[in-house]
């Protein structure tokens, strides 16, 4: 199989473990400082030259930079969270731009690619999800790719550079191709990166739906919190569209192989079924939210209801206590009134006094039953 063969069926997942989940995210183990006379930065993790796609371990900075001059090399310097003057001594060797090299020592920039000159710099967002706490962490990756030299600068966990270097070095036809070969292997190891979040994602969807329909009063919460985490995920991911456009208009300019143009393009596919996975989340959790509220809406309408009806109940024994209580009063009165043994009462020696009385209250007691009765309160 000829190289251009080897290079094709270079497979996208190979650096995966045996579930499909990319390996360990840790920062790269520092390397041990060699015996000389100058001492590494800490913020360097990995430094080597590649001569006709071999590696080749240089004790410094400085003898990196003669190899590079000397060999014809492809010089890949690793940087981890570095210092400003770790950066703009880097900058000056390679004639970085200034302007670029401020944004990559600041951070915080939007996934981009420009072109200073004959260098590219490129800014990658790569995604991690963390299973533990159900989150989505978006890190930063800078890269600088010149005619012979690659500097990448990573402000965050992700994504994981050892296993980038571990296939380029494994496959040197593909290194020998330069320095536009590490930038796909890159952009391809972050869009690989993307599938485990896309799945964590799905599986909080499937929870929150749940959630949802067994009435769980946090669950408005979640679904403000995951939109928060798909809306900056979708960040990462939409700009990608203009990186590879920009890339694609300069493969005639600066001859990119052709094999190399159509591994970029693969990539760039595949970041387009992710950018329009992510919009389809983005839209189920608006339909969730709407159902949420929904089914919200429809359980304090339940709760009103039951509320209103156990309001009426109590209006209803309220009328009977208050009719019974009134048809009760009409006789306690009477009796009041003739129980006060006045001696110049005319009634208190009227033979019929009494059976007036009783039937008095009897008939004041019916009449008010009746009316009662007729209004429906008793």
């Amino acid at each position: 199989m000829g190289w251009k063969g080897r290079i094709a069926s270079w497979g996208r997942h190979e650096d995966r473990s045996d579930t499909g989940e990319p390996r360990s995210l840790e920062p790269e183990p520092e390397r041990a400082p060699r015996a000389t006379g100058t001492h590494p930065s800490r913020a360097v993790v990995d430094n080597a030259v590649y001569c006709d796609g071999e590696r080749v371990e240089p004790a410094s900075l400085e003898q990196t930079y003669e190899l590079i001059r000397e060999r014809r090399g492809l010089g890949w310097i690793g940087l981890y969270r570095p210092e400003p003057e770790d950066v703009e001594a880097i900058a000056e060797e390679f004639g970085l731009h200034p302007l670029a090299v401020e944004d990559a020592l600041h951070a915080h920039q939007r996934p981009k690619l420009e072109r200073y000159g004959d260098t590219l710099f490129v800014v990658l967002h790569p995604a991690r999800y963390v299973d533990s706490e159900e989150v989505v962490e978006i890190g930063e990756l800078h890269l600088f790719i010149g005619p012979d030299f690659v500097v990448s600068i990573r402000h965050s966990e992700s994504p994981d550079m050892r296993s980038v270097r571990r296939r380029m070095e494994e496959h040197p036809e593909l290194l020998r191709l330069g320095p536009e070969a590490v930038l796909y292997a890159i952009l391809d190891r972050i869009v690989d990166d993307y599938a485990p979040v896309l799945r964590g994602v799905a599986t909080d969807i499937d929870q929150i739906e749940t959630q949802v329909f067994n009435g769980d009063a946090e669950v408005s919460h979640r679904i403000y919190q995951l939109g928060r985490e798909v809306i900056e995920f979708r960040h990462a991911t939409q700009p990608l569209g203009e990186v590879f456009q920009m890339l694609r208009s300069g493969f005639e300019k600066y001859h990119v192989d052709i094999e190399l143009q159509r591994l970029l393009r693969d990539v760039e596919d595949h970041t387009v079924r992710i950018t329009e996975r992510i919009d389809s989340f983005r839209e189920l959790l608006n339909n969730m939210l709407s159902a949420n509220a929904t089914v919200v809406a429809q359980r304090q309408n339940e709760e009103m209801r039951r509320m209103t009806e156990t309001s009426l109940a109590q209006n209803e024994e309220i009328k009977r206590i208050s009719s019974w209580a009134a048809i009760l009063f009409a006789p306690t009165l009477v009796g009041t009134v003739y129980g006060m043994n006045f001696d110049h009462m005319p009634e208190l020696h009227w033979l019929l006094g009494y059976p007036f009385a009783i039937v008095l209250m009897g008939m004041v007691s019916v009449t008010l039953y009746f009316v009662f009765k007729a209004k429906d309160w008793l």
